[in-house]
């Protein structure tokens, strides 16, 4: 599978590799780290090592990379549930270029803080991110700026698929990986990298209980988003029309559902078993095979840290709990 028809364009593996040659002046690749706790073949890819904790840096500073002068002088607005906005302002910094990032009013302080430290305008609005998400797009079009998807954006997608190219390059003889999912830019990216490579190779997703958008694509189901969840990276809806439905349609051959309760476990775990200091939605992959919900079946698996930007007070929270 070398390539997706999209909505917006065709989307090829080989826009992820041209992805990986445009960001490899700002970002390292991510360690690749043996996991003995979860199994003898399962591996973390440590995307809370990433420039500004996440994932979401590659996405952000491949599209903003990509834009031409009269997009840049237009002035970047984006939405974000913290992570997605952090990428975005440390690329406008880079470029030099003004930002302004709506976030739900809930936001960790951490990542609002993160936003600021890189100089764009946080500005918070909204009790969820599906409200933050339609008026970054009527400011968008009523102000004329340049609106810049957390998910819904080929270039974003190729930058998350990056992830998986680095995966290939340190495990060639991948057979699975267990990927994080809110809106489905970087399970989208990754699959489609991955299996451009060799079809066979699994790719899982996974998403909250409470935050089940792409669960719902996937496996054609109806479940309500709640809103509250300590993976509140991956809550809100996709987006209609969005690319990332076909492609994940196509590439992401289950998702699983994990409860409050595994992914603080997994918090918990990740901290002291591995020593790393990760969010509720970075640690949904690692929450569902300590639930038991993949068996150690012994393949070589890679599960997505997709991030590491925890507040201290929902540390202290999920440690007490």
């Amino acid at each position: 599978m070398a390539r997706l028809r999209t909505a917006v364009r065709m989307l090829h593996a080989a826009d992820i590799a041209f992805a990986r040659y445009r960001l490899a002046p700002y970002l390292r690749p991510t360690p690749l780290e043996a996991a003995p706790g979860l199994g003898d073949s399962i591996w973390l890819k440590l995307e809370n090592l990433n420039r500004t904790r996440s994932f979401k840096a590659r996405g952000a500073l491949n599209a903003l990379l990509a834009l031409d002068q009269r997009a840049k002088a237009r002035g970047i607005i984006a939405a974000s549930s913290g992570n997605h906005a952090q990428g975005v302002a440390y690329g406008a910094r880079l470029l030099g270029v003004q930002a302004r990032i709506l976030m739900p009013l809930h936001t960790p302080k951490r990542k609002i803080e993160g936003v600021r430290r890189y100089g764009a305008n946080a500005v918070l609005y909204g009790a969820t991110y599906d409200e933050v998400e339609a008026e970054a797009r009527r400011l968008a079009q009523a102000e004329n700026l340049t609106y810049l998807s957390p998910y819904n954006d080929p270039l974003v997608v190729a930058g998350g698929g990056t992830v998986g190219l680095e995966i290939l390059d340190e495990l060639p003889d991948l057979a699975r990986v267990i990927v994080p999912a809110g809106g489905g830019g970087l399970i989208s990216g990754i699959g489609l990298a991955l299996k451009a490579q060799d079809p066979t190779i699994e790719v899982v997703g996974v998403c909250a209980e409470a935050a089940p958008a792409l669960y719902n694509v996937v496996h054609r189901a109806q479940r309500p988003q709640i809103w509250n969840t300590l993976a509140e990276a991956l809550s809100g809806e996709i987006e209609a029309g969005s690319i990332t439905i076909e492609m994940a349609q196509q590439v992401v051959d289950r998702v699983l559902l994990v409860s409050e309760d595994a992914l603080a476990e997994a918090i918990r775990w990740l901290l002291f078993r591995q020593g790393w200091v990760v969010e509720g939605g970075g640690a949904a992959g690692v929450a569902a095979i300590l639930a038991g919900l993949l068996p150690d079946d012994h393949r070589q698996t890679a599960v997505i840290i997709s991030g590491g930007n925890l507040d201290e007070e929902t540390l202290h929270a999920v440690l007490q709990r």
